[in-house]
Formats: structure tokens, C-alpha cells, sequence
């Protein structure tokens, strides 16, 4: 079965207008309850395109991490279309734990086969993907994080007339397929913003290759290190839901917002702009952080 293109527009939520700037959030995160955000659109294009293909035995591979929003998302797009799925996962000291892995289970759940490998063999993921494509010549095989030349093009789905209306597009950058499509798609006099979660020296040259324009600005916004949450994270993502009454998760948006709310007030952005900050979703990594959260003592994400 193929992914279809949602009945319902993709609402977009005002945030607040004062005198200086409007700024409003796209709730991609509600496309669909198991493949939110972002991932929906990077895989609607790679398993379409392949499912049109009519291979006689379809099979997706992926990689990801222990709390992957992109394994999960694979897990249930797999079992959506009815396609078996292996998910390639970085440390082998989870194979023993798993249980224990709030989005681990539910890739098991969506029928999803787990592999693990060490780091050093994760690290390598060229040499594992070209194993793979030998052993499974008939494999739709995704990149971690799901970035390709098919997720840039699914990425053109986020924008429509309404996003045209504003003069910054913002989004969280973890691989760069996301950005890379808003640069792509977006109007030429729209400005792109990426908030860049990772450090990855590379990722501006990467994004450049996959957008082929050179329309967007990076801007850190890891808060010391891809996957670290501090106290500061946690206050700003519980008080977002309590005035807005929208979830943010603490790896990928959350931290997108925040670092927007610090530039509204270094007056970063000219007076009258118009933001549209995408909510790519990834809501299903709450659970998870909060697990190692509680293990450390330390204030929950509500």
C-alpha cells in the first residue's frame, strides 16, 4: 500500500505578533500519529517510488540510533504499506536492552527487525550499506536519518500558498534533507534559516549539493552537543506547552524554538518579519529522554 497524501491541510498556528515581528509554527508533527514531521514527507517519495516498482519481495533497510525518530517512523511506514523492515541499530550493548527502549519496542511492534552493530561498525556505514545491497539486491535501502535525493523532493510537500506568505522558513537540521528541500521549493524571496542540532562541519557543503542554491543560513543550536538536554531546555520546551499548548520535543524542535525566541530578542529578525517555524515532529522521543531523565534525577518533559 502506498503512503497517501493527507486529506486535511497541515494547520499553522500563530505563536504570537507584537510591534516587531509575527511568529507562527506549521504543525507537521500532526500529519499522521506514527510518521510525524518531517519523516513522513522524506519517506513518501523513496517507499512510493519503490512500491511502483512492484518488486516481488520488498524489503526497506535503515540505520539509526537507540531513540531514533527516523527508525520508528520506517518501523510504522513499513508496517503501513505492508513491507518487512530491517533496522540497522548503532551499539550492540542494546541488544540485551531493548526491552528496555521505549522506541525500540515500538519498531519491534511495527514488525521491524533489529540489527546491532558497534560504533566503529556504525561509523562505516557505506562499507554496511554495500554488505547490505549485496545480501539484499532487491532492498530499498534509506540513509540514517532518511536523507536522499527522494526526501529533499517529499520535502516540497511542507510548502504550499499559505507559506508563501512569510519572509523566514525555519527548521531543525539534523541530516540536512529537510532544509535542503524548504531551500529548494521555497520562493526566491523567502529566507531560510536551519537550526543545526549536530556539529557537522560538512552539513553546509551537504545541504548545498542537495538544494543546488545557496538561499540559507545555518545557526547553531545544539546546546552543547547533538542529543544533550540541559536544565534550561527542559524549563523553556514545559512553559512552550503550558502558554502554547503545543508539545516540542528537546532534540530536534524544542531546541529550534528556543534559539528563535533568543534571536526575537537580540532583534535578529527586521521589524514586521513574518516566521514560520516548522514543528517536524518526532514527539514519540519524549518518552525516551524522559527515561534518562528520571535516571538522572533531573525534571521531566510534560
Amino acid at each position: 500500500m502506498l503512503l497517501q497524501l493527507p486529506t486535511e491541510p497541515v494547520p499553522i498556528q500563530e505563536i504570537f505578533t507584537d510591534k516587531k515581528v509575527s511568529l507562527f509554527i506549521k504543525r507537521e508533527d500532526l500529519i499522521h500519529p506514527q510518521v510525524s514531521g518531517n519523516k513522513y514527507w522524506k519517506l513518501f517519495y523513496n517507499i512510493n517510488k519503490y512500491l511502483e516498482k512492484n518488486p516481488e519481495n520488498p524489503y526497506v533497510i535503515t540505520f539509526g540510533g537507540a531513540f531514533s525518530n527516523h527508525i520508528s517512523a520506517v518501523s510504522a511506514a513499513g508496517n503501513m504499506a505492508g513491507i518487512p523492515t530491517l533496522g540497522i541499530i548503532r551499539g550492540e550493548e542494546l541488544q540485551n536492552k531493548w526491552r528496555d527502549n521505549p522506541t525500540l519496542v515500538f519498531a519491534k511492534r511495527n514488525g521491524m527487525n533489529l540489527k546491532f552493530v558497534t560504533r566503529e561498525e556504525y561509523r562505516h556505514k557505506e562499507k554496511l550499506t554495500e554488505f547490505l545491497q549485496q545480501e539484499f539486491p532487491d532492498a530499498l535501502i534509506v540513509p540514517e536519518g532518511g536523507t536522499n535525493e527522494e526526501a529533499v523532493e517529499g520535502i516540497k510537500m511542507m510548502l504550499n500558498e499559505q507559506t508563501k506568505d512569510f519572509d523566514y522558513l525555519c527548521t531543525a537540521v539534523g541530516t540536512g534533507g529537510t532544509i535542503a528541500g524548504i531551500s529548494r521549493f521555497c520562493e526566491e524571496n523567502q529566507n531560510v534559516i536551519g537550526f543545526k542540532v549536530v556539529d557537522d562541519t560538512s552539513l553546509e557543503k551537504k545541504i548545498g549539493e542537495l538544494t543546488l542554491k545557496h538561499n540559507f543560513n545555518l545557526i547553531d543550536s545544539s546546546f552543547g552537543g547533538y542529543g544533550k538536554i540541559n536544565d534550561e531546555n527542559i524549563r523553556f520546551i514545559n512553559d512552550f506547552k503550558e502558554k502554547y499548548n503545543i508539545p516540542l520535543e528537546p532534540i530536534y524542535t524544542g531546541k529550534m524554538m528556543q534559539r528563535v525566541f533568543e534571536l526575537m530578542e537580540q532583534d535578529y529578525f527586521p521589524e514586521n518579519s513574518r516566521i514560520l517555524c516548522f514543528h517536524t515532529g518526532g514527539l514519540q522521543g519524549i518518552e525516551g529522554a524522559n527515561l534518562l531523565l528520571e535516571k538522572q534525577n533531573r525534571n521531566l518533559i510534560i
